[in-house]
């Protein structure tokens, strides 16, 4: 492995050794699972389900955290499946859903979701009228329960209607007390107050991880990556791996590792999954 950052090679080092108190952290979307038009379509990689299987069976826990909820996830990754094969033997696999506000695991098996956040029915109701001031009336809509998604990749000119829709959905987010999260040709509004790096910390807490490594692709994903640095800088061994694309370059900038799609986060988690084993003895 190549490391950008010049402390990349010792965080994944001591990632290695915390073994048991291992916390490995990754967005679905982008990163187990490739960008496709269609949403609904984005299945896990072929390979993932057997390669979280044999990670989760090694570090304290795995945790997919995503910006979709969490019964969607589970049923295009597996994860249900994934879960089961680890038969509760001291590890656990998580799903934060909706940036975290939803939440899975393999020991309780059953998912808790807060309410929808208030404003977002108004917001949804004006939603026909704000794509035709922005000229994105071609724009997918999806709704999430806690929060709607506009996807832009599906029209003639993707990157235009984003540039277009971005300012108009922000201006009417705020009114109504919702926050924006902008991804690649997508644009989410949801309740404030909860990202990816207050899930992670959250995480951290929970499992007290001894290290923890986190694998994103997106902007939604940055959040998480500043969680993370901060982590570092008060002693707690952390890694951060950029799933990388052409369509959002910034994520790179900030890891200490780039891989080259899901199925260079495949390679990656089969080779620290075979290093912790390793160093098992």
């Amino acid at each position: 492995m190549e490391f950008h950052s010049a402390s990349g090679g010792e965080e994944y080092a001591a990632a290695v050794r915390s073994r048991d108190r291992l916390l490995v952290a990754l967005d679905f979307d982008g990163t187990l699972a490739p960008i496709v038009a269609d949403p609904a379509a984005a299945v896990i990689h072929p390979d993932g389900p057997d390669v979280l299987t044999g990670l989760a069976g090694q570090a304290r826990a795995v945790a997919v955290v995503t910006g979709r909820p969490v019964r969607q996830v589970l049923v295009l990754g597996g994860l249900d499946e994934v879960g089961e094969a680890l038969g509760g033997a001291g590890r656990e696999l998580v799903v934060l859903g909706q940036y975290g506000n939803e939440r899975w695991t393999s020991t309780a098996r059953r998912v808790v979701s807060p309410r929808p956040p208030a404003g977002l029915a108004g917001l949804i109701a004006d939603l026909p009228g704000l794509l035709r001031k922005a000229d994105a009336t071609q724009a997918w809509v999806e709704e999430k329960g806690l929060a709607v998604a506009v996807h832009t990749r599906r029209t003639p000119d993707p990157v235009a209607v984003f540039d277009r829709l971005l300012p108009v959905l922000t201006e009417a987010a705020r009114a109504r007390g919702l926050a924006v999260e902008p991804g690649r040709l997508v644009i989410e509004v949801r309740a404030p107050g909860m990202d990816k790096g207050v899930a992670l910390r959250r995480l951290v807490a929970e499992y007290d991880a001894g290290a923890v490594v986190f694998v994103g692709d997106d902007l939604g994903d940055v959040p998480a990556f500043e969680a993370a640095d901060a982590l570092r800088a008060a002693g707690l061994p952390a890694l951060l791996v950029c799933s990388g694309s052409d369509e959002e370059p910034a994520l790179a900038a900030l890891a200490d590792l780039v891989v080259d799609g899901p199925d260079g986060v495949m390679a990656f988690l089969r080779r620290l999954t075979a290093d912790l084993e390793a160093a098992r003895g």
